[in-house]
């Protein structure tokens, strides 16, 4: 079966996320605009710190840390957002209306993180895991390498 997905960036992009998370039940509160503003910013992989601080030079506040993780949280089960786990860092979902597993190519030279969607890939790993007698809830695959820039610079 082949999905085609609608991915949004710049306006579209917030447009999109902001509905996402009205009809997950949530507001869409200026603080979670500006930091959602913030993550798809960011060309790479941001952590918390990296975002909080781009909040805070917007705002001329300081904005901590620990809020943007909790926001972040709030992104990531809203679909808004992809945790790279062994970067302890996020990307935003360009495609937040549909939901599939993570599977990231990480460059380890150039920190670029790529998000591909492959459904058999990731029902695979949710099918190993359950004939393994585990319940699966969020399958994350990482691939760490070159990036093709890097490998052919």
């Amino acid at each position: 079966m082949v999905h085609v997905h609608h991915s949004h960036e710049g306006d579209s992009l917030a447009g999109a996320a902001a509905s996402t998370m009205v009809r997950s039940g949530e507001q869409w509160t200026a603080m979670r605009a500006a930091v959602f503003d913030a993550l798809a910013s960011f060309d790479k992989p941001a952590s918390a710190y990296d975002i909080a601080d781009k909040v805070s030079q917007a705002q001329g506040r300081r904005v901590a840390a620990n809020s943007v993780y909790r926001i972040l949280d709030l992104f990531v089960s809203a679909n808004l957002a992809r945790r790279v786990e062994s970067a302890n860092a996020y990307v935003a979902n360009d495609h937040p209306d549909c939901l599939h597993d993570c599977i990231f190519l990480i460059c380890d030279h150039c920190g670029q993180a790529t998000h591909i969607d492959d459904d058999k890939l990731s029902s695979g790993v949710r099918a190993a895991a359950r004939q393994a007698g585990f319940s699966p809830d969020r399958p994350v695959i990482e691939v760490r390498g070159r990036c093709g820039d890097c490998e052919a610079g």
